[in-house]
């Protein structure tokens, strides 16, 4: 199965992009999902349904036409198929916190949620190979980013503190009922966490792999939005993601003339060329700005003909993986593609045998290969838009943390 996740910054048109690649996707003969991940639907919208055939589906899949299937996942119906004692039991904490019945219920509905569905479903048409290939139109920036991280985290939590947390609360939950009110965890909680857990193993190494899935950024040629494509760019990096093409939407044609459209025409240029010169060698798409709004089949399908141009939306267009690893002069050498970053920004250290990189506000656990496990880290970095560090001796034990910035 191939996986493809269109996003970018807030109304950019990803939504638009990936509804039309879906529909040239069906037109080839491929069975297609367009699924939406980002909690404020307009994927149905964009298709321009009729929106009581969505409601009746509760959030599951829907055809509408021949090899085309849409998804807008309703996150309300999976709590009450899956999650409902995880649910309960948040609600029931808030409440006795002070917060009224149904305030507590809507906040118990806690941000990522909506992500963790979208991620069941896709791993669950992957293990039954129902789709050749499944669109992702993602939420802006930054919740793509929480999108593709929380398998890293959920793994992290329950290799690391769920045992150990559910043996505490085991243990502590007489003592706690006795002289507070405030409710524990029962063991239904905990094995809810555990199903989730098992319903998401495998969804990391897809994701990971560029031969399967890869990250198509949608920008406009403007400083604010190719500021955050650049930031994206990085961040999908910093999690193994591939990005295979950068598109550039909402470019003005050439055949628009006047004074008032000049000043924009010569502003849009000079961002289409940092554009090409900044992700080179990324494939550059570019797509005009229409005379009105790109909505219903008949739109969406001339855009996905102007986007792809004959082209297979399904073929990998970019294949740099974002890690490396090699042996240089008897030592062991991690090279991490992160354009865009100065060295400044970048803090690296090694903790519980994991490497841990931190970019600004963004921080990932890197799991590193065997050969690396136990290996010191002794410098590190940045040069011509990779972070490179080296591992040099082996030591006792894997818990010390050092930190290191990396030189320039």
């Amino acid at each position: 199965m191939r996986i493809i996740l269109y996003t970018g910054k807030g109304g950019v048109g990803k939504t638009s992009i990936a509804a039309a690649t879906g529909l040239e996707l069906a037109r080839l003969g491929y069975q297609t999902l367009v699924m939406s991940v980002d909690p404020a639907h307009s994927l149905s919208d964009s298709f321009d349904l009729d929106r009581m055939l969505m409601d009746r589906e509760e959030g599951r899949a829907v055809k509408i036409r021949a090899n085309l299937w849409m998804q807008e996942v309703d996150v309300q119906e999976e709590i009450a198929r899956y999650w409902e004692d995880v649910f309960a039991y948040i609600t029931t904490l808030l409440n006795a916190s002070g917060l009224e019945e149904v305030v507590a219920e809507e906040l118990a509905i806690f941000p990522g949620m909506e992500e963790i569905c979208s991620l069941l479903y896709v791993n669950q048409y992957a293990r039954e190979h129902r789709y050749d290939v499944v669109l992702l139109d993602c939420a802006p920036t930054g919740e793509s980013l929480r999108f593709i991280s929380i398998p890293t985290a959920l793994d992290w939590y329950m290799n690391k503190i769920f045992k150990l947390e559910r043996r505490v609360v085991k243990l502590v939950r007489p003592m706690v009922s006795a002289v507070s009110a405030m409710p524990l965890p029962d063991d239904a909680y905990f094995r809810n966490l555990e199903d989730l857990h098992r319903r998401m193993l495998g969804i990391e190494r897809l994701l990971g792999d560029p031969r399967v899935t890869t990250v198509r950024l949608v920008t406009n040629p403007e400083k604010v939005v190719l500021k955050e494509t650049q930031r994206a760019f990085t961040y999908f990096a910093l999690y193994g993601m591939t990005v295979d093409a950068v598109i550039v939407n909402r470019l003005l044609p050439g055949w628009v003339e006047g004074d008032f459209f000049a000043r924009w025409k010569d502003t849009q240029q000079r961002y289409l060329a940092e554009i090409e010169e900044y992700f080179a060698p990324v494939p550059i798409w570019r797509l005009p700005l229409y005379p009105d709004e790109v909505l219903g089949v008949k739109d969406l399908e001339r855009l996905g003909r102007d986007l792809y141009r004959g082209k297979d939306p399904a073929d990998v267009y970019f294949h740099e993986r974002p890690f490396r690893v090699r042996r240089v002069d008897g030592k062991y050498e991690l090279r991490m593609r992160l354009p865009f970053v100065a060295s400044e920004e970048v803090t690296v250290h090694k903790r519980f045998g994991d490497l841990v990189v931190r970019i600004g506000n963004l921080k990932r656990h890197l799991s590193l290969p065997h050969v690396l496990s136990g290996a010191e880290p002794e410098g590190a970095r940045v040069k011509d838009g990779s972070l490179i560090l080296t591992f040099g001796g082996r030591h006792g034990s894997t818990t010390r943390s050092a930190t290191t910035k990396p030189s320039r």
